[in-house]
């Protein structure tokens, strides 16, 4: 398996292990029998259990064909539709573990979504997924073309360390918050933080907790007296003050 550095927003590189072409064809075939099931399970009650295809009779050929493809219509937007709902998963990516990301750090958008979804028709449609498995093993990320189309990659969650593992706190009860403003952070923004401080406290490299100071305080819109706190005193707090605010210590 290969690595994929991400930069996230923060201007943070991320190693992410990107999933590999077994973990992504397993991924497809689950989902592939989810939709066989729905189409199974509509047929037989509109024309086994609801005996409506007499419906059909005396209809011409388009009409026919209208009606199938209106009934078939949720497998044909599937992907695109629990992607965007799931934040990057289908059923067959949650169960094997991998979702798509934005290379360039940011949550892929409904757009991007919607652009891996049209090269579907390329990707796996055409040559019976040839050309998509031919693009995912050649490529540096194991990108098929939607995905090279929307800046994206299918990265693997299996060796992932939960984020509320790494961001907790111990706080005391009688802890008082000093920045309310906290709240604007996301938890991947504050497992970012923490892990930059923690290394850079660990190589006492103060370079980079003046950087992650200043960062901070610019996302936050957050004007500290020097002479009260220093930056790793304020690193500190805002840690805190995020586990009081979110309950993450609980």
């Amino acid at each position: 398996m290969s690595q994929i550095a991400i930069n996230t927003s923060q201007n943070v590189n991320i190693n992410f292990t990107t999933a590999s072409v077994g973990e992504r064809m397993l991924a497809f075939i689950i989902d592939l029998l989810i939709k066989a099931a729905y189409v199974f399970i509509i047929f037989y009650m509109f024309f086994g259990i609801l005996d409506l295809g007499y419906l059909l009779n005396g209809l011409d050929q388009w009409s026919q064909m209208a009606i199938y493809i209106a009934i078939t219509f949720p497998i044909h937007i599937y992907s695109l539709v629990l992607e965007s709902l799931m934040e990057g998963q289908t059923p067959g990516k949650k169960i094997m573990k991998i979702r798509v990301v934005k290379i360039d750090g940011y949550q892929a958008s409904f757009g991007d979504y919607m652009i891996r979804w049209i090269f579907r028709l390329i990707d796996i449609l055409m040559m019976g997924g040839l050309i998509g498995l031919i693009t995912m093993i050649v490529s540096k990320n194991n990108q098929r073309l939607g995905d090279i189309a929307s800046g994206t990659a299918v990265i693997s969650l299996k060796n992932s360390i939960n984020i509320s593992h790494t961001i907790l706190e111990n706080i005391h009860e009688d802890y008082i918050p000093l920045f309310p403003q906290v709240i604007a952070l996301s938890d991947n923004d504050m497992r970012i933080i923490k892990d930059n401080y923690t290394k850079a406290l660990r190589i006492d490299d103060r370079q980079i907790i003046t950087k992650l100071s200043d960062k901070i305080k610019n996302i936050l819109k957050l004007e500290i007296d020097p002479t009260k706190m220093t930056e790793r005193q304020f690193i500190g707090v805002i840690i805190k003050d995020y586990n009081y605010y979110t309950g993450k210590d609980n």
